[in-house]
């Protein structure tokens, strides 16, 4: 069994992201989910700080801590440090404390303790929905407790470094690289995956699929799109602006076409997944009117690949639904005051007439 630490507010969209890279994953208080197994994806989740092996739960308080890592058993070697999270200060623990109790109890059944270059970490939450102010929707699910498990594996963090004015082109409302990392993940990107953006704009969603090994296909309306959303493919995933080839699968092949949405140059089941951000009627240039525009774009999406994730300004259920669409998830993400991202989550229905 595996603790997985989740980073933001948003605890049903992270544990949705990790479930791309985990098997059963499980609730267990705010910003903490339990897995039954993990895979090597947990490296390139958004929302995912860190998995380890976990090996108890008790109440949430150090002297709960300790008595379960006291009863519990060690297979390790080497040195240890320990790192104590009070979880958006939700439980109200002395974290210093519980490093200091716990890492006694390491040194009493004979380690050695290295804080600068442990051979193994442990770690130890204390989480309190009661206490948790900081949820995105103002209330939190899952139960008080302390968590304690082994670090086994830690998410890489590049998402500040790499940021949309940093490419060779930009246009504003570009989405975050840590966003579109965890819609793509949703969708289902990995090595061996295609997955096609039909309105790839500025190519943001189609650049952290082909980071995590995808391939992907691109499509816009607008040639301009088409063109800068190239450079910036070039870029990142085939040139100098890739973030570290040594901390990520090796990127899979890469297209683009201006098309458009509704009518994609594309036989049937070309991709395994489509992922795409809808123009916002607000404050976006289109091109007729949007509803039939992404009603047709869900359309096409669901003779091209089994999954998608739909991002819009509002809610376009029913339209997925008449699509042949089922809805397993829907979720609002709050960008700003006046912005608030619809992120569907879209399987083929099996009972599509």
């Amino acid at each position: 069994m595996y603790l997985l630490e989740l980073g933001g507010q948003d605890d049903a969209f992270a544990a949705r992201e990790a479930a791309s890279a985990a098997s059963g994953v499980e609730r267990l208080g705010p910003g903490l989910v339990t897995a039954r197994g993990i895979t090597d994806r947990v490296h390139h989740l958004a929302l995912t700080h860190r998995a380890s092996e976990l090996l108890g739960t008790s109440d949430p308080d150090i002297a709960g801590a300790r008595a379960m890592l006291e009863a519990a058993t060690l297979e390790r070697t080497g040195t240890v440090a320990v790192r104590a999270v009070d979880v958006r200060g939700s439980a109200g623990v002395d974290t210093q404390r519980a490093e200091r109790e716990l890492g006694g109890v390491l040194t009493d059944r004979g380690f050695a303790v290295d804080l600068d270059d442990p051979d193994n970490v442990l770690y130890v939450y204390f989480t309190d929905p009661a206490g948790d102010e900081e949820s995105a929707d103002g209330e939190s699910d899952g139960e008080a407790c302390s968590a304690v498990g082994w670090l086994a594996v830690e998410s890489h963090r590049d998402f500040g470094d790499r940021q949309p004015t940093d490419r060779p082109f930009f246009q504003p409302g570009s989405m975050a690289p840590l966003e579109a990392r965890a819609l793509v993940n949703i969708a289902g990107a990995r090595p061996g995956a295609t997955v096609l953006d039909p309105m790839c704009g500025t190519g943001g969603l189609l650049l952290e699929a082909g980071l995590v090994g995808a391939r992907v296909l691109g499509g816009d309306a607008q040639a301009k799109m088409i063109t800068g959303s190239r450079r910036n493919l070039r870029h990142v995933l085939d040139g100098d602006g890739h973030p570290g080839r040594d901390s990520y699968p090796t990127s899979g092949r890469w297209d683009l076409v201006r098309s458009d949405a509704a009518s994609l140059p594309l036989p049937d089941g070309t991709a395994d997944a489509v992922v795409f951000d809808a123009p916002y009627g607000r404050q976006s240039r289109i091109e007729g009117e949007l509803a039939p525009l992404v009603s047709g774009a869900l359309t096409e999406a669901h003779r091209i690949a089994p999954r998608c994730v739909l991002v819009a300004d509002r809610d376009w259920s029913d339209a997925a639904t008449s699509a042949g669409w089922t809805v397993t998830d829907r979720f609002e993400r709050r960008v700003h005051r006046s912005l608030v991202r619809h992120v569907h989550v879209l399987s083929r229905s099996t009972n599509v007439q």
